[in-house]
C-alpha cells in the first residue's frame, strides 16, 4: 500500500513532500526514487513539478536533496540563485562540479530502502 493509498488519500505532491522530508541531512534522492517508491514509476516529471512547487508551499520541504539520477542540479534554477542549491548541497558533505554531485552514490538515499527499515 503506497502513500497514495492512506485514509484519507494524500494528494500525489504531499506524498513526494513527505518522502523528501525523510531524506536525511547529508542525503539526496532522485525525482526517480520518489516516484519509484509512490509506486508510480512514470511520474517522474511530476515528481520533478512537485519539487518547483514546493518553494511556495510553508512548509519547509529540503528540494535541494532530490536530484536527476545522475547527480546534476537539474532543478537549481528554481531556488532563485542559482548557486543555492549546490550550496546547501556543499554544506552537506555533497561535492560539486559542473552542477553533478561527484559523490552521488556514497550520499544516495534510497526511499524503498530507508523508510522500510525506519518502519521495522
Amino acid at each position: 500500500m503506497s502513500m497514495l493509498d492512506s485514509n484519507p488519500p494524500l494528494s500525489f505532491f504531499d506524498a513526494v513532500y513527505h518522502v523528501v522530508k525523510l531524506i536525511p541531512h547529508g542525503k539526496v534522492t532522485s525525482y526517480g526514487a520518489i516516484a519509484g517508491f509512490l509506486g508510480s514509476k512514470g511520474s517522474v516529471r511530476m515528481v520533478g513539478w512537485a519539487m518547483n512547487a514546493s518553494h511556495h508551499s510553508t512548509a519547509q520541504i529540503p528540494a535541494h536533496r532530490v536530484v536527476n539520477r545522475n547527480g546534476m542540479l537539474t532543478g537549481k534554477f528554481h531556488f532563485g540563485d542559482p548557486q543555492l542549491m549546490a550550496q546547501l548541497l556543499s554544506s552537506e558533505g555533497a561535492v560539486i562540479e559542473n552542477d553533478r554531485i561527484v559523490n552521488f552514490k556514497e550520499m544516495f538515499w534510497d526511499p524503498l530502502k530507508e523508510i522500510a527499515l525506519q518502519s521495522d
